[in-house]
Formats: structure tokens, C-alpha cells, sequence
């Protein structure tokens, strides 16, 4: 019994819920809803007990949103999940936060892994019904065959382990993965292959470590540079939802006339957390220049009721830098709910930020 809760016009939608379960001979669960909402935080676990789920796929997002509304996990409790043998996460990157909040939850291992609509199927994965690898959390683990993997600097040249750089896949890809674009020859060459000749450009950026272990951190786009130092807004990320009262965050970078760019925060609080928002925000602006340093430059955050996301739960961070810092910006195509640009651009107005004062 397999489930992948997915948005079926996602790649892992058509694939993993209709072609690949149903080749390897399983039943597979089409599910129409939202993982909150549809009546509560524990619509996951309901399904997996009624229909003896044992393999469950789903992305980061949906796990934050459970997580934000039910933080002790009481709804877990509720339900039978003795079935359930793994949890799979893929889509963005998955915080390490997350993920060990659902290992407690659940009691299964949780992996995650790495892939793109281009390629078809995962880059970067832990081969669970092989034989599972050593979970590093952070990671999806290591490259799957077909896939040759390389972290480039700006020159195109390989950057030592543990440096943050470019995703790049040597060519030629592997079977499966996209031959062009339908009728944009030209503009398939421009988006993935004339930044670095001889490579696929996968537009994220990240690090292998010194066992091959990769690391998503950002998309290239959302690497930030302050004062001539490239940090990932996946790292601060990561920081600030280790705090106890954040459920879900995101770093943009934003335009500073000295520095360059300089990072921005935007915390959505767990549900029931009452205190006060200033509070909250020193406590994250002080564990960020305890764990990355004063480097990072992180002074600002703000909080929100929700983040705009895609359909499918990846966050427009693009949109929000370009409301950030006045630009002309259109409304995204994918965007799951318009309303909350507008929220997002009166909590940047209060900061002086989107023509605000």
C-alpha cells in the first residue's frame, strides 16, 4: 500500500502516484485535500491507519504545516500507524528540524531525497529497499547512479568538500531524464547548459561532504552575498526553525546600500504560542549570530501568519525579495493563495521595507 501525497500535476504526482506503484504491483492512494484543515492536523494519520499505509510520501511543507498546528503531536496518538514502515520527503529541502520531529512522531525512519521535474527521478537518494545507507540528516544522501554530481564555483571549477557552490550533473544525463524543451531548443540550452559547458545546471546550490554525501541549502537564487560573503538562506533557515516557538521560516536577501544584501526573516509561530512577537524575534536574531556568527549579519525578522507558496509548497522567495526592495513584480502563475503577498507586503512595510517608511 503505497501513498504519495502529492499535487498530481507534480512530477512525483503522475510518477509515484499512478506509474511507478502500480508497474511494482501496488495499491496506490489518491488523496484530494490538504494535510490541515480537512478536518484537523491528523488527516495524514487517519489515512495511513484506514487504508494500512506502509510506504508514505510527501513533501517538507506539508510536514511543517502538521507540525505547526499540532507541535506535541497529540493527533498522532489517535491512530493506529503500526503499517507504516517509512516516510519519504523530497520537493525542497528538507530542515533537519523537520525531519526529527516526524522520526519522534512516527517511529520509522524518514528519508529524504533529491530530484527535479527535469530529471525524472531522484539525483540524490537513500536506496531504501536495497539496502539503506547511513541517514545523515540534512541530506539526501548520495548520488544515484547515472547521476555524476559536482559542486562548482563561478568559473565552473570543483570546490573542496564541505564548500558551498553550484549543482551541477557532468553529461550527459542518464535515460530518463529531459532530452530538451518542447519546442525551445534554445531556451533548454540557456537555462541548463551554457552556464557551465559540459554541464547540466540544476539551479540549487549546496556541498558534498567528505563521504558523498550532498547537501541542498538554496537555490542558486537565494544564495545571498553580505559584504562579500556567500551564505546560504538555507542554513539560516535551519537555525532559526530550531527555535522552539517557530514552525515554519523563511531568509530572503535584501537590498543594503553598504553590504550588498543583507538577510531578512520571516517566522511563522507554532499554534498556541502566545508570547510576544519582539520576544521571539531577539531570541532568533541572537541564535543566529550564536550558531553561523556575525557574519551573517541577521538584525531582522518579522512574523507571519503564512508564507506564499507555490501549489506544490515550494516558497516564492523570488517574489518576496522583489516586493522587498520595491521592484515591479507579477503574480506567479503557481501561487496557491494571492492574499498573502499582501500580507507579506504590509509586514515588510512595517519593517520600512516595499516603499514603506
Amino acid at each position: 500500500m503505497f501513498w504519495a501525497a502529492s499535487d498530481v500535476g507534480w512530477v512525483v504526482g503522475h510518477s509515484y502516484i499512478c506509474y511507478a506503484p502500480l508497474i511494482a504491483g501496488c495499491t496506490t492512494i489518491v488523496f484530494e485535500g490538504k494535510p490541515v484543515g480537512t478536518p484537523d492536523a491528523g488527516t495524514f494519520w487517519r489515512v495511513i491507519a484506514e487504508h494500512k499505509v506502509r510506504s508514505f510520501f510527501t513533501a517538507p511543507t506539508a510536514i511543517r504545516a502538521v507540525k505547526r498546528e499540532d507541535p506535541e503531536g497529540k493527533l498522532v496518538g489517535n491512530y493506529n500507524l503500526s503499517n507504516l514502515q517509512a516516510m519519504f520527503l523530497a520537493g525542497e529541502r528538507a530542515d533537519p528540524d523537520t525531519i526529527l520531529w516526524a522520526q519522534r512522531q512516527l517511529n520509522v525512519p524518514v528519508i529524504d531525497h533529491w530530484w527535479q521535474t527535469e530529471t525524472g527521478y531522484a539525483i540524490a537518494a537513500n536506496p531504501f529497499g536495497i539496502e539503506a545507507l547511513p541517514v545523515k540528516i540534512g541530506s539526501p544522501s548520495v548520488a544515484m547512479p547515472g547521476f555524476d554530481v559536482h559542486i562548482l564555483d563561478e568559473g565552473g571549477h570543483d570546490v573542496p568538500a564541505g564548500q558551498l557552490g553550484a549543482i551541477a550533473i557532468k553529461l550527459p544525463l542518464p535515460p530518463g531524464t529531459l532530452p530538451t524543451l518542447w519546442n525551445a531548443e534554445d531556451r533548454f540550452k540557456k537555462s541548463y547548459l551554457n552556464h557551465f559547458p559540459g554541464y547540466y545546471e540544476t539551479g540549487d546550490a549546496g556541498y558534498i561532504d567528505e563521504d558523498g554525501y550532498l547537501y541542498i541549502m538554496a537555490r542558486t537564487d537565494d544564495v545571498i552575498n553580505v559584504a562579500g560573503h556567500r551564505l546560504s538562506t538555507g542554513a539560516m533557515e535551519e537555525v532559526l526553525a530550531s527555535h522552539k516557538d517557530v514552525a515554519e521560516c523563511a531568509v530572503i536577501g535584501v537590498a543594503d546600500d553598504l553590504k550588498g544584501q543583507s538577510p531578512l526573516g520571516f517566522l511563522c509561530l507554532n499554534k498556541g504560542s502566545n508570547r510576544p512577537h519582539a520576544e521571539v524575534v531577539a531570541e532568533c536574531v541572537k541564535l543566529m549570530r550564536e550558531k553561523i556568527g556575525p557574519v551573517a549579519d541577521f538584525k531582522r525578522a518579522v512574523v507571519v501568519d503564512r508564507l506564499p507558496k507555490t501549489r506544490s509548497g515550494k516558497i516564492l522567495r523570488g517574489t518576496m525579495v522583489k516586493i522587498a526592495d520595491g521592484q515591479e513584480w507579477k503574480m506567479p502563475a503557481t501561487i496557491d493563495d494571492p492574499a498573502i503577498l499582501d500580507e507579506i507586503t504590509a509586514a515588510l512595510k512595517s519593517l520600512g521595507l516595499a516603499g514603506g517608511k
